[in-house]
């Protein structure tokens, strides 16, 4: 773990593990949750999260190596030993 208490990470470049690549991952999850949170539009992302097109080309990246489908599995695993989930099924929608 490093002082900050997010662990390191593998720096996307070079592979090397660095405080920084950590630092530069939660900016670009923090840059696509704003992104998804508020329904904007790639190319109305803030500049305060960093290039719009280095941001879409690292989520791009993390749906292809599946990284976004283990994360959700997670959290739905978690979710679901909490007992925070209600599995019940909803009755469908009559036309």
């Amino acid at each position: 773990m490093t002082r900050s208490g997010r662990g390191s990470s593998r720096c996307f470049r070079t592979g090397r593990r660095s405080e920084a690549a950590a630092d530069s991952d939660r900016e670009v999850t923090d840059a696509i949750a704003f992104k998804f949170r508020t329904g904007i539009q790639w190319v109305y992302l803030p500049e305060t999260y960093g290039n719009r097109r280095g941001v879409y080309n690292r989520l791009r990246m993390r749906a292809v190596d599946g990284t976004w489908e283990r994360v959700f599995t997670a959290l739905v695993a978690q979710a679901d030993a909490d007992k925070n989930l209600n599995w019940a099924a909803l009755p469908a929608l009559q036309p």
